[in-house]
């Protein structure tokens, strides 16, 4: 809920645009086919996210730009994620929980908080904000394109793109 794919998606569209070799790793799609049967333990969504970033590695390795958009609730994840890809690239897409609640057109959240998805980030599984991410976006007080335009930003500055 906090804007992750619609901004990877977009992103995704101006890239290619630009006749750049781009994937787009979703996270739904990912635990769906790459990572079936895991659970939402701390072990299993650090797997996830581990798996994630092999396949953006072995992309990344052969010059396919990766944008993976899927919550990754531990910084200790995201930091192997980090020694495991070359040119990695945080973006924090930052948001309230009451947002993500608000924009919650799978009614997950409702689902957590009646107790049926028990481990659910923000609900009653911590989210551990990165400390320091190359870029942050703060989907409630700026539109998409505001973040697309500054995500671009960084990305020309420091030569990805």
């Amino acid at each position: 809920g906090a804007g992750k794919s619609t901004l990877a998606e977009r992103l995704l569209l101006r890239l290619r645009q630009n006749h750049l070799r781009t994937e787009w790793l979703d996270g739904d799609e990912m635990r769906t086919h790459l990572s079936k049967g895991l659970g939402f333990s701390r072990e299993d969504r650090t797997i996830n996210v581990l798996r994630i970033a092999y396949v953006a590695h072995l992309l990344s390795r052969n010059g396919v730009i990766v944008l993976v958009s899927a919550i990754s609730p531990y910084r200790d994840a995201r930091a192997q994620a980090r020694q495991l890809i070359r040119h990695f690239v945080e973006v924090h897409v930052a948001t309230t929980l009451e947002e993500c609640q608000r924009r919650d057109i799978k009614g997950l959240y409702r689902k957590a908080q009646a107790g049926e998805i028990p481990g659910f980030t923000g609900v009653d599984d911590p989210y551990e904000e990165p400390l320091e991410p190359e870029i942050r976006v703060d989907t409630n007080a700026v539109s998409p394109d505001e973040s697309i335009r500054h995500i671009e930003g960084y990305l020309v500055l420091h030569s990805y793109i």
